[in-house]
């Protein structure tokens, strides 16, 4: 993406802005539910809380459904299939993190594959992301660890960043042109002052990221240490929740399930985690990854050594959920620079 147009809007217009998107598009955008922030669809601006420095939930899940019927059959003397209908609404996600607007460009790759997954990318071709700006980050955020920043606008269609009385707004995409075509009323061209602010605005936010991952060689370290013992003490402390697999915006693990009541059923996918042990357990009764070093294990290298040979990006956007949300404390960060630092 390249961008196309930089605009401001004032504060006061940023209703009329959402009201006219309500209008022929379902929306989702960030709301305050009982002390988390989860995206959900919403009818009224009034609705939003742009306050907050992360959702709970990632907005992955408005795109890859944590539970997801992918068709329905009937029993008899033969088996009838009844395919589901795949949403195709236009949509809008607003508010998303350029963090987790990243890691949707991720998981694209995974869903467009081998297999092309229909539902997820009949979704993604009819969503609009808008982004908004990370202005205060949290204590573990750490996206400029991935040459990104709180302020990236590469992964998102337009990006909105809060430079006092006005959002500073810069279309990314086709997709952003057109949507905003129809309310440039609402919005005039961008001055230097503009430009000047939302500079500052970035890089106050950038220096208020104190964590940092080294992640330079660490595919090739990665693939002399598969035997190190990091594994094993990182493995000792590890609850085997799976909290950081399900928080995690670029995890993807699902499993397959046959829900049935009488001669009606349906197959349904749902998400899974490589933490537990019955992810790989086979019908053999084997499993490949019998014991939690070889999850944790398994978790690291996917996303730092599989990823990046596989689709050329580590499968980490640095948005700090796992370690916010681990009850054992674990750290990635402290993970990836041990091992870093671990003799081979």
């Amino acid at each position: 993406m390249t961008t196309m147009e930089k605009l401001v809007l004032p504060k006061l217009g940023i209703r009329k802005l959402i009201i006219g998107m309500l209008a022929e598009h379902r929306f989702f955008g960030p709301v305050d539910d009982d002390g988390a922030t989860l995206f959900k669809q919403i009818k009224d601006p009034a609705e939003l809380d742009l306050t907050f420095t992360n959702s709970t939930v990632p907005p992955k899940a408005l795109l890859f459904k944590q539970t997801e019927t992918l068709f329905k059959f009937s029993l008899g003397r033969s088996v009838k299939i009844d395919p589901v209908d795949i949403t195709n609404e236009r949509t809008i996600i607003f508010g998303i993190r350029p963090c987790d607007a990243k890691s949707l460009a991720i998981l694209d790759q995974v869903f467009k594959g081998d297999y092309e997954d229909p539902f997820y990318l009949t979704r993604r071709k009819n969503t609009v992301l808008i982004g908004l700006s990370c202005t205060q980050p949290g204590v573990n955020c750490f996206c400029t660890s991935f040459k990104d920043g709180p302020a990236s606008s590469e992964n998102v269609d337009v990006l909105l960043t809060d430079i006092g009385e006005k959002y500073y707004v810069e279309v990314r995409s086709d997709k952003g042109k057109h949507l905003i075509a129809s309310m440039k009323e609402l919005l005039r061209s961008a001055k230097a002052e503009d430009e000047n602010n939302v500079t500052y605005v970035e890089e106050k936010a950038i220096a208020a990221i104190t964590r940092n991952m080294n992640i330079e060689g660490m595919v090739n370290k990665l693939d002399k240490m598969f035997e190190n013992s990091l594994w094993k003490t990182i493995a000792m402390k590890c609850l085997g929740c799976g909290v950081c697999t399900y928080l995690c915006p670029t995890c993807n693990c699902f499993d397959i399930q046959d829900e049935t009541a009488l001669e009606k059923g349906a197959r349904v996918r749902v998400w899974d985690s490589c933490m537990y042990p019955e992810y790989t357990l086979q019908a053999s009764g084997h499993n490949p990854r019998p014991e939690r070093v070889n999850r944790i294990r398994n978790r690291v290298y996917h996303k730092f050594n599989y990823c990046p040979k596989n689709y050329g990006v580590t499968a980490c956007v640095g948005c700090g959920r796992c370690i916010d949300n681990c009850p054992v404390n674990i750290d990635i960060i402290d993970v990836i620079n041990k091992a870093g630092e671990a003799k081979v």
